[in-house]
């Protein structure tokens, strides 16, 4: 355990921001999951309704730097072709 007191102030802040970050994931993970389901479904409208939804997420997240740039961009673009591409 840290004795100075800026180290336990360190530590007690990247806790917190640990568990804003995996929250924050958790998130991001749950809407990508609703998309692929709506994809796997088949229904189109719902896949593209949920897609905004996910876009949105996912931006805010790399917004916060909880994903880096190219992260955000390659999980929209993955999710955005698997909705594209539905019949």
């Amino acid at each position: 355990m840290a004795n100075i007191k800026s180290a336990k102030k360190r530590i007690l802040v990247s806790t917190k921001k640990a568990e804003r970050n995996k929250a924050i994931r958790s998130e991001v993970k749950t809407s990508i999951k609703n998309v692929e389901a709506a994809v796997a479904e088949g229904n189109k409208e719902e896949a593209a309704a949920k897609l905004a939804a996910s876009v949105s997420v996912i931006e805010k997240a790399g917004s916060k730097g909880v994903y880096h740039k190219n992260n955000v961009a390659r999980k929209v673009a993955r999710l955005s072709k698997a909705v594209s591409s539905m019949e």
